[in-house]
């Protein structure tokens, strides 16, 4: 079988890509491998399941736009095909002085961003909202909701597949790429696949499969670990819906905070610390080969030296629970040791260019038979169908690009 695209990554950002490459064309032949035997099992299996309303990002950034108009259709989707969802709201609470002026600044990224429902509070006031929440001012978001985005992937995978016809391959980790003068020849450990384009959305391996193709890349995936502990049922009447602190603008993650899950608990956390290994959910994974990779790239070796004292304090929380403790007492004093305990872990497959930065916005990059997604952090899985649009459109354009450039070559052949 000859493909038209191939999608390499079974997480969210690459069955909503498909899905919406069937909606735009469903004469399209689409398959989307996938290395492990479930779908959604890495970063879309093993976030907090947060429906992201886009206070924080840049406005004009792909994030903030991909998340305003992924929440829309996410929603939408969601009320379509009966996924439950629910709009809870969130609280982002300064528990300083010296934090006012970022929580001012996420406030104006918010209206720029057409959150116009968002309240500001004082400190009396965040009891309205949270009872037992304390600080010296905050911001309710009454958008941000909650879900599971398991769910939600096999809902996207059920429609491609029932709907469109479209094939998805599980347990099937590409090899090889091969270029041919129509598109490559993809291996895999079992079968070989052609396909006129290739869509690259493997997460934490997505720099990897880049390479296959483009030696030189720039970019490097390193892997972050997030470490989330669970409120015990009898003191789970803490927290209402969501709660978090304003976040370091120069550090690409928001800090421990509350989130009530969709399906019962309540989880406390993440930090955020380096795995040792692309997939190092446990504090005692360690691949050496990875380990290494990461290390030598020079651009994170430039993180480290510039949030080196940052780092260190994640580490200290992770095995500190007396540190993790005191750090969620902040946003709710009543919190004591006993009241947690340690529940899953995930892996964030954050972009490091080569020059130091880690990468905050969404990053796609495009060869002649490859798109590339290299960079999809939070909000991805709240701006999936809206990433999806995107990278479907490029897609689109590129397979034109092929027909059109077929035609005049024939027309200057004879």
């Amino acid at each position: 079988m000859i493909y038209d695209i191939l999608i390499i990554g079974g997480g969210i950002v690459g069955l909503a890509t498909a899905l919406k490459l069937k909606e735009n064309n469903q004469d399209l032949k689409i398959a989307l491998v996938e290395k492990e035997k479930e779908l959604a099992t890495h970063q879309t299996g093993n976030n907090s399941g947060v429906i992201h309303a886009g206070v924080y990002y840049k406005p004009g950034s792909l994030k903030a736009l991909n998340c305003r108009r992924g929440y829309e259709l996410l929603t939408a989707f969601c009320n379509r095909e009966k996924v439950k969802y629910d709009l809870c709201g969130k609280l982002i609470v300064a528990t300083s002085e010296e934090e006012l002026p970022r929580l001012e600044n996420l406030w104006e990224r918010g209206q720029q961003n057409g959150l116009t429902k968002i309240k500001k509070l004082t400190g009396e006031e965040i009891s309205e909202y949270e009872p037992h929440a304390k600080g010296v001012a905050a911001i309710h978001v009454p958008y941000t909701g909650i879900i599971d985005y398991k769910e939600v992937c096999k809902k996207y995978a059920e429609i491609f597949q029932t709907r469109f016809g479209g094939e998805i391959f599980l347990g099937e980790k590409i090899t090889e790429i091969l270029p041919t003068k129509k598109g490559a020849n993809v291996l895999t450990e079992t079968r070989e696949l052609t396909t006129k384009l290739i869509i690259n959305t493997a997460g934490l391996y997505s720099d990897k499969v880049a390479k296959l193709n483009q030696p030189e890349l720039n970019v490097r995936i390193i892997p972050f670990r997030g470490e989330y502990h669970e409120v015990k049922e009898e003191k789970r009447h803490l927290v209402k819906n969501l709660i978090y602190p304003v976040p370091d603008p120069n550090f690409p993650f928001l800090g421990v905070h509350f989130t009530r899950m969709i399906n019962g608990g309540i989880e406390a956390g993440p930090n955020a610390v380096w795995a040792f290994q692309r997939e190092g959910y446990k504090k005692t994974a360690f691949r050496a080969d990875e380990f290494w990779e990461s290390l030598a790239w020079p651009g994170f070796r430039k993180v480290m030296g510039k949030y080196w004292k940052v780092g260190l304090g994640e580490y200290y929380r992770s095995y500190n629970k007396a540190a993790l403790v005191k750090a969620l007492q902040k946003l709710v004093p009543e919190i004591q040791h006993d009241d947690i305990h340690p529940g899953g872990a995930g892996v964030r497959a954050q972009a490091c260019d080569r020059s130091g930065g880690l990468i905050d916005d969404f990053l796609i990059t495009e060869d002649k038979f490859i798109l590339n997604v290299l960079n999809a952090p939070s909000p991805a899985a709240t701006a999936s169908l809206a990433i999806g649009e995107t990278v479907a459109a490029k897609a689109l354009k590129k397979l034109e690009s092929f027909r059109t450039s077929k035609q005049h070559e024939f027309i200057n052949n004879n």
